[in-house]
């Protein structure tokens, strides 16, 4: 008796089932893609443990995202699933930065030199040898450094308020710049406030059309790691070697002009940091670029992610889509 109510059960839920699937219009009844899932990892890279963010086909073309200050591949977690689908990304924090180890500063140099020569042997570990590349902040000197290594790698630009041009360091640098020119210890203590929670709040939101779009966990995510002992001096020996970059400003220029990669300049143009101004140079030597200037600031992806990743994606499948 058991039996036989069991099979009327299991049966009637079955019509059931069928009945109400039969009545729901055809795209309800559809399954939607799940996103592409991404993949945490750490590799060791010249002794130290180097996090990063990967996702997508593995033999898809590779999109590197290169992070800007004072966060780290965690600005681009919203951006990797709406690529993932067709390119295979790699986003990688900085030693220092992020989930990436922070040695010391006895036993690590920490320049714009010494980080791009993590990123580019985290590549070879990978064996990436071509990709397109997405620089914004300090991600623009790091990559162009890589860049500089391995021209005939680079696939293609994305440049997010990245600079290379002289035009492109305006007020903003001044107290910056007098670091540079006497690199004494009282200049250096006066950059302290770039690292408070003010600033890094104030890089979020300044400039941002519609403030309520971004969510108050990045910076109280950065500026958790902002805040851990000894990395007040880790982002202060960082500003004081961006001098470094200036002088190989005509070397990137350089490169733009004889490799030519396709470009697509998406840029915040209330960015107080990296204000417009440092856009429209790169047309000199790469005058075909497509620029888009947005409504926003330095953060751009978090307000006008959806502006942004469409332009970005359309780019790609141009530029360097697997046929």
């Amino acid at each position: 008796m058991r039996s036989l109510i069991m099979c009327l059960t299991l049966a009637t839920a079955s019509m059931t089932a069928a009945t109400m699937v039969g009545a729901l219009p055809a795209h309800a009844a559809d399954v939607r893609e799940a996103p592409v899932p991404i993949h945490y990892r750490t590799a060791t890279i010249e002794g130290l443990d180097i996090f990063y963010r990967e996702a997508g086909p593995a033999d898809a073309p590779v999109v590197l995202l290169l992070h800007g200050f004072p966060t780290s591949s965690h600005m681009f977690r919203n951006l990797i699933p709406l690529l993932a689908d067709r390119y295979h990304v790699i986003a990688p924090d900085y030693p220092g930065y992020g989930q990436s180890a922070s040695p010391n500063r006895s036993k690590f140099a920490y320049t714009f030199g010494g980080v791009a020569d993590i990123v580019d042997k985290l590549l070879d570990h990978l064996a990436v040898k071509s990709y397109a590349m997405y620089v914004m902040d300090y991600g623009a000197p790091v990559g162009y450094r890589v860049a500089l290594k391995h021209p005939e790698r680079v696939s293609a630009l994305i440049i997010q308020n990245g600079n290379a041009y002289d035009e492109g360091l305006k007020e903003f640098w001044d107290p910056i710049k007098t670091y540079w020119s006497d690199g004494s210890e009282k200049s250096r203590e006066a950059l302290s406030g770039l690292v408070t929670l003010e600033t890094t709040k104030f890089q979020y939101t300044d400039g941002m059309e519609d403030v309520s779009r971004i969510s108050p966990d990045n910076w109280v995510h950065d500026q958790a790691l902002l805040d851990r002992p000894g990395n007040k001096d880790i982002q202060l020996d960082m500003l004081y070697d961006y001098r470094t970059n200036v002088p190989l400003y005509p070397a990137f220029q350089s490169f733009f002009r004889e490799r030519k990669p396709p470009t697509l300049i998406v840029w915040g143009k209330n960015d107080y940091i990296f204000p417009e101004a440092g856009a429209h140079p790169y047309l000199k030597d790469l005058p075909d670029a497509e620029i888009h200037i947005l409504n926003s600031g330095h953060f751009l992806l978090e307000e006008k992610l959806d502006v942004a990743a469409p332009l970005i994606n359309d780019f790609l499948d141009r530029s360097v889509a697997k046929k």
